[in-house]
């Protein structure tokens, strides 16, 4: 006869997630009994309330450790307050964004064109239900990189990832557009997550434990069938390739990207590479972490095809949302010369890396929801030219921006990308380093070719214009903006503080 036993839950250390959970369901409660008329201004309230005190949270516990917070499901260490840290800080940004409900749909169930759909947006109501799906988001994202077994992996991964195909297709224009991005999120999305529990089951078959001590353990002692082991890495891998973006596993990202809603993109794009990195960091510097020379070769492959297909791809983008999407895989090949790093070194900027382009993506996709003519947004690059005439605030931003993504000095990309090769330099990665460093540079190309086309060529009677953004907008432009410059131009206390705190408990 078996006995139950109660879990043992340190509530102290968890309290960042149970607080993200418990605003999540709060927010439903509001949806479910609160008048319409109060329901934006107490979702908006609620959510950034709860992001708030949920970071006061992660300060209070960043010197604190354990593997025992959830009886041995999470790893509550450095490297976890950091990227959770990073998550809430680039999920008010981006809530921030979101509260411009210009943006959304208000009743996302009506067939595109139909008249029950133009009498709800006529209603002049506003889609709040996007707060709690973006908490519930949040929390996945908080969970996933501290997760310390494959169940909790899983979890945290749908977690994250089911509230994201909803606010895919949320779009208020472009609704076809909007709901084949949200299409084919979902699917591509349910084959990555068949392919992770494929790999967690054949790394369970290997090491007969869902733990990644436990998969370590076997690593180390060459316990158990080496060929359940390498496919178990790979069909993991693929799960958490995806997530990031990294080819072959990238044909979402610039559907998806440009069919969400602006605001969702943006939050999308920045917190959801934090999580997976983190999460990615975490297992392979742990679990697999001694066998290293197993998938260290074909993690480098990955890694190269990545940067330079996200780099040549872009060149060729005529849409801003995607060009930007093409960016965001090759930032995502930049960031696996990190994890193959398997160093200090890789670690420290790693962590850097991924706040410094979250936060420049928020800021850019935010400039990119100002630039409207009457029917919506304008994400066609022939209609942003001229733009630094037009508006020249808003130019100069996204000029900064895209300055940081290419990693020009005195920007945060060039202290990022500065950290992460050299910390691949260090581990003897030096293809790598030779491939991003040729990556960056066509990057350039086609970053400050947008430049170019911004301050250098005559705007066109098209009806662009770049609308004065609300409060809140303008919040998350400036912050981004300042973020960028300031860690582009003193690094060093950021970086010292992720020195004396990244570390991975085993």
């Amino acid at each position: 006869m078996s006995i139950f036993t109660a879990p043992v839950l340190n509530y102290s250390l968890l309290a960042p997630i149970l607080i993200v959970l418990a605003g999540a369901v709060l927010g439903v409660m509001i949806e479910a009994f609160a008048s319409k008329a109060i329901r934006p201004v107490a979702q908006l309230s609620l959510t950034l309330g709860t992001l708030i005190l949920a970071i006061a949270q992660v300060w209070r516990i960043r010197h604190q450790s354990s593997l025992t917070a959830a009886m041995g499901s999470v790893a509550i260490d450095g490297a976890a307050i950091l990227m959770q840290g990073a998550v809430l800080v680039i999920a008010i940004l981006g809530v921030l964004l979101i509260a411009d409900q210009e943006q959304f749909t208000v009743l996302a169930a009506a067939v595109p064109g139909s008249e029950e759909e133009r009498e709800s947006l006529e209603s002049g109501q506003k889609l709040t239900e996007v707060y709690p799906l973006t908490l519930f988001a949040v929390a996945g994202m908080l969970v996933f990189p501290v997760s310390n077994d494959l169940i909790s992996l899983f979890v945290a991964l749908e977690m994250l990832s089911l509230p994201l195909y909803l606010m895919a297709g949320l779009s208020r224009r472009r609704r076809l557009l909007s709901q084949e991005a949200a299409l084919k999120y979902f699917l591509l999305g349910a084959f990555s997550s068949a392919f992770f529990l494929f790999g967690a089951a054949y790394l369970y078959g290997y090491s007969g434990s869902v733990s990644l001590a436990g998969i370590r353990d076997s690593v180390v002692g060459g316990s158990g069938n080496d060929v359940f082991f390498l496919i178990g890495i790979a069909f993991l891998s693929i799960g958490l390739l995806f997530k990031v973006g990294a080819v072959p596993f990238h044909a979402w990202t610039p559907d998806v990207y440009q069919g969400a809603p602006t605001p969702v993109t943006a939050f999308m794009a920045a917190a959801t590479k934090v999580a997976a990195f983190g999460a990615m960091l975490r297992i392979f510097y742990t679990a697999f972490a001694n066998a290293y020379w197993d998938w260290r070769p074909l993690m480098t492959v990955i890694a190269i095809i990545t940067m330079l297909f996200g780099s040549f791809v872009a060149i060729a983008q005529r849409d801003i949302k995607r060009m930007l999407a093409y960016s965001s895989i090759a930032h995502a090949g930049f960031l696996l010369a990190g994890v193959i790093a398997l160093n200090k070194a890789g670690l420290d900027a790693s962590i850097f890396y991924l706040f410094a382009y979250g936060i420049a993506t928020v800021g850019a996709f935010a400039i990119v929801t100002l630039v409207r003519d009457s029917t919506g947004e304008v994400t066609d690059l022939k209609r942003w030219a001229g733009l630094g005439k037009r508006s020249p605030f808003a130019a100069s931003l996204f000029a900064t921006f895209l300055l940081a993504f290419a990693g020009i000095p005195l920007t945060s990309g060039f202290i990022g990308k500065f950290s992460i090769f050299s910390a691949a330099y260090e581990s003897g990665n030096k293809a790598i380093v030779v491939v991003g460093v040729l990556s960056s540079a066509i990057a350039a190309y086609f970053y400050i070719r947008v430049i170019v086309l911004m301050f250098f060529t005559d705007p066109a009677d098209d009806g662009t214009s770049v609308v004065i953004p609300s409060m809140l907008t303008r919040i998350t432009v400036i912050a981004a903006f300042i973020i960028t410059i300031f860690l582009g131009v003193f690094p060093a206390p950021l970086l010292n503080f992720i020195t004396s705190l990244a570390y991975f408990i085993r």
